[in-house]
């Protein structure tokens, strides 16, 4: 692994840190905010409270989609593994956490065969798995932009 692209997984990693912390400090504050568990069932009402919310919450779900699409042609190219739990923990944990982790797991892969031929074949369950969500991200845009 060059130098550079061990600054390149040293940045990444910095950066799947800090939007841990960010996001989920966020999180916890808004469900001990409300003393109780069901403050989970008011987060999505809750993302419709103003233009700017729904904003953000359709812009993160839409960078979540194309993240994806990229996440899943990558790791068919490179030989990446486990690409759908990093996007499963996208939707549960943060895209902003595990985005940064793909592309680490990306660029080591990289480092370890620089000459990857540029070929990549979706597979049937990579197709299947886009499309839901692609489901899942304007399921949640409507509802949001109401």
């Amino acid at each position: 692994m060059s130098v550079q692209q061990r600054g390149l997984v040293g940045f990444y990693a910095l950066v799947a840190v800090i939007a841990l912390i960010a996001t989920w400090g966020q999180n916890l504050t808004y469900v001990w905010q409300s003393g109780e568990m069901s403050a989970l069932n008011q987060f999505l009402p809750d993302l419709r409270v103003n233009p700017a919310a729904r904003s953000i919450a359709v812009d993160i779900g839409l960078f979540l989609l194309a993240a994806s699409a990229f996440m899943v042609i990558e790791a068919r190219r490179l030989g990446v593994r486990f690409v759908w739990l990093y996007i499963l923990l996208g939707f549960l944990v943060a895209i902003s956490v595990t985005f940064p982790l793909f592309m680490i797991a990306r660029e080591m892969r990289l480092a370890a065969a620089p000459d990857t031929p540029a070929k990549w074949l979706l597979r049937a369950s990579d197709v299947l798995g886009l499309a839901l969500v692609s489901a899942a991200v304007i399921g949640l845009s409507v509802v949001v932009l109401g």
